[in-house]
């Protein structure tokens, strides 16, 4: 018994007044879950079921609003299962595994935005090479090179904060981080901070790339008013998943790295914390939803589709029972 070793149990930050409205947040993250997995499985429904959406753009659309999912049920199960059993404690095998699942998400998000960007470069600036350029097997390589990308990057910094020694075992947070893990241990920190600037200095080339794709998609623009309707069609929902993401990591990053113990209001710090695994995956496929026609329109046309079928049902069994 003695030889047996057994998994090290973290404590997490418990929510503001959670004895008094357990069950009233257990609600509202329970809805907040059911409304990102539903709209965004919509979203995904629409892009495959469409034959006109088999088309790069909204490739690349299907596959953020599947990371979506994937990121928000790294955090909602374990905070639902918190909240609902009110024991804020978990391993430290699976805060590893749920560091990852966050960060290999956000990480992801954010070489699919470029992606992104470099299709409405091609589709504005070079229309004619666009088929060529971007064919379904390119298509292909790039999501998967974006997945390796970020699940790469994610296995080499969970694996580096997974290998130091505990001497600490409270995260200020309702969710594990990478950077909440390295702040648990006592010894020098200085390979973690040297991947955490290898990667933020990857990030800011990714933010360059698409301003500078931006810049040259706006003076192509200007001299076309198609190109015109393209952009503000299509590009306006890029801008702001691009500018709703940066915001949320930046929050992240300020929460983690500076902010967590200067802030003394509780409920400011909770928002910090949460902002990143709630804004992104619930806005960007309704930003995008709602505002490219071609998404909308078949959207709406498979729910009053769907109806339709749901209303009529009832009347083919009465008639199968009359026969």
């Amino acid at each position: 018994m003695d030889n047996m070793t057994y998994p090290v149990i973290l404590t997490l930050m418990m929510p503001k007044d959670t004895k008094s409205y357990r069950h009233v947040y257990f609600i509202c993250f329970l809805a907040l879950y059911v409304l990102i997995l539903s709209i965004n499985i919509r979203l995904v429904m629409v892009i495959v079921m469409e034959k006109a959406l088999h088309e790069p753009m909204y490739i690349f659309l299907g596959h953020l609003c599947v990371n979506g999912i994937y990121g928000a049920s790294g955090f909602y199960p374990k905070m639902l299962f918190d909240l609902i059993s009110d024991s804020y404690v978990i391993s430290s095998n699976m805060c590893t595994l749920q560091t990852f699942v966050i960060y290999s998400s956000l990480l992801s998000e954010i070489t699919i935005l470029t992606v992104m960007a470099y299709d409405r470069y091609v589709a504005i600036c070079k229309p004619l090479d666009y088929h060529s350029k971007l064919s379904k097997n390119t298509c292909v390589k790039l999501v998967l090179l974006s997945l390796l990308v970020s699940n790469s990057l994610s296995v080499a910094s969970v694996l580096l904060s997974k290998l130091r020694p505990f001497c600490k075992y409270h995260i200020d947070k309702l969710y594990c981080d990478n950077w909440s893990i390295v702040k648990l241990s006592c010894a020098s920190n200085f390979v973690n901070n040297v991947l955490g600037y290898a990667m933020a200095v990857l990030f800011l080339s990714f933010i360059v790339f698409i301003i500078v794709s931006y810049f040259k998609l706006i003076s192509a623009c200007k001299a076309s008013l198609e190109n015109r309707k393209k952009f503000w069609q299509t590009c306006l929902p890029h801008i702001f998943s691009l500018i709703n993401f940066t915001v949320a990591y930046l929050f992240d990053i300020m929460y983690s790295r500076y902010g967590a113990n200067d802030i003394p209001e509780k409920s400011l710090r909770n928002f910090l914390a949460l902002e990143l695994v709630i804004v992104p995956p619930l806005f960007n496929p309704l930003i995008y939803g709602l505002n490219i026609k071609a998404v909308r329109k078949s959207a709406f046309t498979l729910c009053v589709e769907s109806r339709v079928n749901v209303s009529r049902a009832p009347k083919r069994r009465k008639h199968i029972q009359k026969q």
